[in-house]
């Protein structure tokens, strides 16, 4: 294992997030392309008002209600963590509170928005490393991709969508 130690050295600065209105299917779609546990709901202001995590995505689809979206299933609030304490305060922490993901919240002029994420397969990686460059993408530290470029990227997955019904 590595000799990281505290939260801000192993999670992922940038969280993913969607508004209310987003449709359960379009959660699903970019949970599994991005791998991830959880999405944060923003009102239409930028505040973080709620989490959809993969346990309420499965909840919705048991219902066999597709045109559930983000606000309906999401649950309130944020589950919150700070950067500066051990791994393993948070492991106890996510474990104790039944929780997958905690988030790393900003608040700057009354917006409270979501900055980094840890999760599961954060740990499940840290314990699994063999030295410090498998987690070279996370962490405070972590080289990251532009936001331009994560703008294009996403604007492009998005045409490849509009386009692919089309094409049937």
């Amino acid at each position: 294992m590595t000799d990281i130690r505290l939260v801000r050295d192993l999670m992922t600065v940038g969280v993913t997030t969607c508004s209310p209105d987003t449709l359960i299917t379009e959660i699903a779609r970019t949970m599994l392309d991005t791998d991830l546990e959880a999405l944060i709901v923003l009102d239409h202001d930028g505040h973080a008002v709620g989490v959809v995590t993969q346990n309420e995505v499965v909840r919705a689809y048991a219902t066999d209600n597709r045109t559930q979206t983000a606000g309906d299933i999401m649950t309130e609030g944020v589950p919150e963590i700070p950067p500066d304490i051990p791994l393993v305060a948070a492991a106890q922490i996510m474990q104790d509170q039944g929780v997958r993901a905690f988030f790393l919240m900003h608040h700057s002029e009354g917006i409270s928005y979501p900055a980094a994420v840890i999760t599961y397969r954060h740990l499940l990686r840290h314990l699994a490393a063999d030295d410090g460059s498998e987690l070279k993408d996370l962490g405070v530290r972590a080289e990251r991709v532009s936001p331009l470029e994560t703008f294009i990227k996403r604007r492009d997955a998005a045409r490849k969508r509009a386009v692919s019904p089309q094409e049937e």
